[in-house]
């Protein structure tokens, strides 16, 4: 008896991670540290992407076990037949979604196999997200408390939804010793003066993620200290329309757009202030890194971010689209390094406190383990006699009615 539950307790989860797109973005990133922090004795990590690209590469130096199959939106036959494969000849206990698209194929996948599925939704709960919850009773994580009411609100059960805060590896992502370093590296690869003040947006170059708006707020800051510069570190749709914007303010010399950093671990310390500007926002995990690392912020109180921030402890807030306010934000840690050096200490202690990818990777684990246990009828509790007898005294008619 001993040694049968001594086997059950070894028994690792396999899980398998759903990702919808396979970018080096926030959705990627998360799912990369997620996995990586996840014990490695209590699950098995497989992946299922879209296609092969530099994440996959890293997915398998990790040592997971990566398919490829088309994740769209209306998923072909073939795709759920590569996703069901996978679930029965790896033995695939879960399977975690990514973004809509992952989360649909999961779930017919998961249906047909009858394994649970939870999935993560990366920003604001949209219908989009409820809607497919409610067609196939997937599990839902939300990453900030304005998602998990929005959630509520549409219909969606509270057993059927966690909230699970995003986290950061306080390890990679703090304060450096080699600061000055990594600060002149950064400068000189972007052709930025070493003594320049420099204010960055890290993120995805997409209208959702406003870097138009830092740009315009660029151009205030700039009026009143020429001397600031500022940098757009990442890619994304929206690179030509924020060329011709920095044109069009005559700001060439002073914005810079420094393209993708894989290791954004090595840009934060080159910053003097960190800034976001989203239209909408879940729980960026640009904000939380730079503030491990000690950097002061300003940004736009969106969605998540006001549930992040500390106002005037950690960090500076303007009203949503208010680049003007954010503007001022901004020139008020320029000319007080004083105020801005408290704030990054202040920002690197309470992500300490509130939000540690240690913490993120056990309450997912424990999801994890209830989901899959609930699913396993050798593991649920029998009811007691009383309560057998109960059931089969039960009107025929009302048995379905929970």
């Amino acid at each position: 008896m001993s040694t049968n539950n001594s086997r059950v307790k070894k028994e690792r989860i396999h899980v398998l991670e759903v990702l919808g797109n396979a970018i080096v973005g926030g959705m990627e990133n998360y799912v990369r540290s997620l996995i990586g922090a996840l014990p490695a004795n209590e699950f098995k990590i497989s992946c299922l992407c879209p296609y092969e690209s530099p994440i996959t590469a890293d997915l398998r130096r990790m040592g997971h076990d990566v398919f490829i199959t088309p994740i769209d939106p209306d998923p072909t036959w073939q795709s759920v037949q590569t996703t069901v494969g996978v679930i029965r000849s790896q033995n695939v206990q879960l399977l975690h979604a990514h973004l809509p698209p992952a989360h649909i194929l999961a779930g017919l996948a998961g249906a047909l196999t009858q394994k649970p599925v939870v999935a993560t939704v990366h920003g604001m709960a949209g219908l989009e997200s409820v809607g497919i919850q409610q067609i196939n009773n997937s599990h839902l994580i939300v990453i900030c408390q304005a998602a998990y009411m929005q959630v509520l609100a549409y219909g969606v059960p509270r057993t059927k939804v966690s909230l699970i805060r995003n986290g950061v590896d306080l390890t990679r992502f703090t304060p450096r010793s080699d600061c000055t370093e990594l600060r002149t590296a950064f400068r000189q690869a972007v052709g930025i003066p070493g003594d320049a003040p420099l204010i960055g947006l890290v993120g995805r170059l997409s209208w959702e993620k406003g870097p138009d708006q830092f740009i315009r707020a660029a151009r205030v800051v700039n009026k009143r200290c020429s001397e600031a510069h500022f940098v757009l570190v990442g890619e994304g749709p929206f690179s030509g329309e924020l060329e011709e914007l920095v044109a069009e303010l005559k700001l060439e010399d002073r914005v810079h757009f420094a393209g993708l950093w894989p290791d954004t671990a090595v840009v934060y310390p080159a910053l003097d202030i960190l800034a976001q500007t989203s239209r909408t926002e879940g729980m960026p995990l640009a904000l939380l890194e730079g503030m491990a690392c000690g950097r002061p912020f300003a940004g736009m109180g969106v969605g998540g971010v006001l549930e992040i921030v500390e106002a005037r402890s950690t960090g500076l807030l303007s009203a949503p689209g208010d680049w003007d306010g954010l503007a001022h934000a901004l020139l008020m840690l320029l000319a007080n390094p004083e105020m801005a050096t408290k704030m990054g200490q202040a920002a690197r202690q309470h992500v300490e406190n509130e939000f540690s990818l240690k913490n993120t990777a056990v309450q997912t684990g424990a999801l994890f383990n209830r989901l899959v246990q609930s699913q396993n009828p050798a593991r649920r509790v029998q009811p007691s006699l009383p309560n057998h007898k109960k059931l089969l005294n039960l009107n025929p008619r009302m048995e379905n009615k929970s």
